[in-house]
């Protein structure tokens, strides 16, 4: 019998969880949070169903702890406001070999700022928003190409998804998305966009969807975005 699912190097769609959920209810999915310069290890959910929450990766790990900063202050946030996920413990590297301009600007007082966008929160569970460097400027809005991403892989037919922005002379940058359909699906480009923007903001809207045969993932499943961005300039 199966009885804990692990997931890491990304964070799983809600709509995926809750189908393994569903699929093997004698079990739980455990969703963990790390990066290179923290030895991998940061945050976990608790094990069992009652203790993990769909979407989080968890508490901190032992010894370890997490803030939130604001973008633009490096003030610290309060509950269930996002901004750039900080680490300290004892995993935290000490800095970059023979790099130390890079080391300065991601260790700032023991701290490890991550480049990872994301929100604590009441009982100090971990959620993951986006990459910072995938955040989409859209007219001078934050939109998280990840909430976008939820949209679609709400819709039956959507087997994977990715959303980025594509510069505009007139937004700065404009949601797109490469899209890979389930097979025999006949959905159009049209449909998915109607589909998604009925559910999200005016600014957070899709204005481009792009549907692909394959969608680029790395050897750990994470997809490549820098890969589909050669795209959008090719």
């Amino acid at each position: 019998m199966i009885k804990t699912i692990g997931s890491g190097a990304a964070p799983l769609p809600e709509e995926i969880i809750n189908s393994m959920l569903a699929s093997f209810p004698n079990s739980y999915v455990n969703e963990a949070y790390g990066c290179t310069e923290c030895t991998m290890g940061a945050t976990s959910n608790p094990p069992g169903r009652e203790t993990s929450k769909v979407g989080s990766v968890g508490l901190p790990v032992f010894d370890t702890a997490i803030k939130i900063v604001n973008l633009e202050t490096n003030e610290s946030l309060p509950a269930n406001e996002e901004g750039e996920i900080c680490i300290k413990g004892p995993q935290v590297m000490k800095g970059y070999w023979n790099r130390p301009d890079a080391t300065a600007e991601v260790l700032k007082d023991g701290w490890l700022y991550t480049g990872d966008i994301g929100k604590l929160d009441e009982e100090g569970y971990l959620f993951i928003t986006d990459r910072l460097k995938d955040m989409i400027i859209y007219k001078g809005y934050n939109v998280y190409p990840r909430e976008i991403e939820e949209v679609f892989f709400q819709h039956a037919e959507v087997e994977q998804a990715a959303v980025l922005g594509k510069k505009s002379e007139t937004a700065g940058e404009i949601p797109v998305a490469f899209v890979k359909l389930k097979e025999n699906s006949t959905l159009s480009e049209e449909t998915l966009v109607d589909f998604v923007n009925s559910r999200v903001a005016p600014y957070k809207k899709v204005r481009e969807v792009y549907l692909v045969d394959e969608i680029p993932v790395s050897g750990v499943g994470k997809i490549l975005k820098r890969e589909l961005r050669k795209q959008l300039v090719s």
